[in-house]
């Protein structure tokens, strides 16, 4: 039988089994039977640890089956060619929009109204940019790299996570007190 070591990550982050699900984006349930000890599909393993912030080997103190281990490290191999690819694609549209920015501005200083496009594409260009990356750009690569995070999810959840350790520190200290 493979060991897992979920309950020992999640209180070690001090959280419950109901932060776990809500941060991992699973059910209670499922939460609840990866810590009893049973299977579950390496995508819902992937989320708990993306939630936990740990490569996905780490759930398991010991792997018995040779061939769980390999269907692991596939598993953590595609999800960082997934997030990689996701981050290129990201970047990109990033250096789009400021690259044509630098020719607009370039071109705004040889008219006489040119402060009103620099302006109007630096504002309203950006506005644009965040339109279509909510509406168009995540949608699209949540379905093409189910495995991937977006680059402020991932943000978000580490700032959270030092935030949670520095409290979790703090509680410990005030009961040792």
């Amino acid at each position: 039988m493979n060991q897992t070591r979920i309950i020992e990550l999640r209180q070690a982050k001090g959280w419950t089994q109901e932060r776990l699900a809500n941060e991992s984006g699973v059910g209670l349930r499922t939460v609840q039977r990866l810590e009893a000890g049973q299977d579950a599909s390496l995508e819902t393993l992937s989320l708990v640890a993306d939630a936990l912030m740990v490569p996905v080997r780490s759930l398991f103190s010991t792997i018995d089956s040779e061939d769980l281990s390999n269907r692991v490290d596939s598993m953590q191999s595609r999800v960082d060619e997934q997030q990689a690819a996701r981050d290129r694609i990201t970047t990109a549209w990033r250096w789009l929009y400021v690259g044509i920015g630098i020719v607009l501005t370039l071109l705004s200083f040889t008219f006489a109204q040119g402060f009103v496009l620099f302006l109007s594409y630096w504002t309203g260009g950006y506005l644009i940019l965040a339109a279509i990356r909510r509406i168009y750009l995540e949608p699209h690569l949540d379905a093409k790299y189910p495995l991937s995070r977006r680059q402020e999810t991932r943000r978000e959840r580490r700032q959270k996570a030092r935030g949670d350790d520095s409290a979790h520190a703090e509680t410990i200290r005030s009961t040792e007190d």
